[in-house]
């Protein structure tokens, strides 16, 4: 069998169908002609089917691959259609426990046990969120951040240096080192300087 070492990898169809036409012209002049350079009838056949053996492998190696790349993209995409399956699925357990501590609202005067449950539920949702690797960003008494935190307000303090959280107004969530919503912070101005 011969060598293939010379051929690229990246071979086109086309080319394959160009070189093969030009080995036809050749081979049929060569046909026509008597005593030619190329060789005998026998080593040209050979060659064709060799020649139409390696186009049916290009061919069926672009199928495969154009397969293949159509799988994968199907599968990429249906696994984030549903990548965020397990924490919903986490999350419902927490709309159970809200619908619960509603029902009990309902039923009971007794406010401790409400305020009990409540909080039940706002751990298990800070435990499904850790879970995940979403965690809450720390912000009071740190200095500010601006990767983390978002300044809205700076107010006079002196039992606080200039640029330090001293007010945490909405929390803020990283997921793993990307911040998912920064804190929204109030900041201490240092001392009021007085006029």
């Amino acid at each position: 069998m011969t060598e293939y070492s010379d051929i690229k990898e990246d071979v086109k169809p086309e080319e394959l169908i160009a070189k093969s036409d030009s080995i036809d012209a050749v081979s049929s002049a060569d046909d026509n002609s008597e005593g030619g350079s190329i060789g005998t009838s026998s080593e040209v056949i050979q060659l064709r089917e060799e020649l139409e053996e390696m186009k049916n492998r290009s061919l069926r190696a672009l199928a495969d691959l154009e397969n293949y790349r159509v799988r994968s993209n199907r599968q990429i995409i249906e696994e984030r259609k549903y990548a965020s399956i397990d924490l919903i699925r986490e999350l419902l357990a927490v709309w159970d426990n809200i619908g619960r501590a509603l029902d009990a609202v309902n039923k009971t005067q007794n406010l401790e046990t409400l305020v009990e449950g409540v909080n039940m539920v706002h751990q298990q949702f800070l435990d499904i969120l850790a879970k995940y690797n979403c965690e809450k960003i720390d912000a009071v008494h740190q200095p500010f951040d601006p990767n983390f935190h978002a300044s809205i307000a700076q107010v006079p303090n002196e039992d606080f240096p200039p640029n330090t959280v001293i007010e945490e107004i909405l929390t803020g969530f990283k997921l793993h080192d990307r911040v998912v919503r920064p804190a929204q912070v109030v900041l201490s101005s240092g001392k009021q300087v007085s006029g």
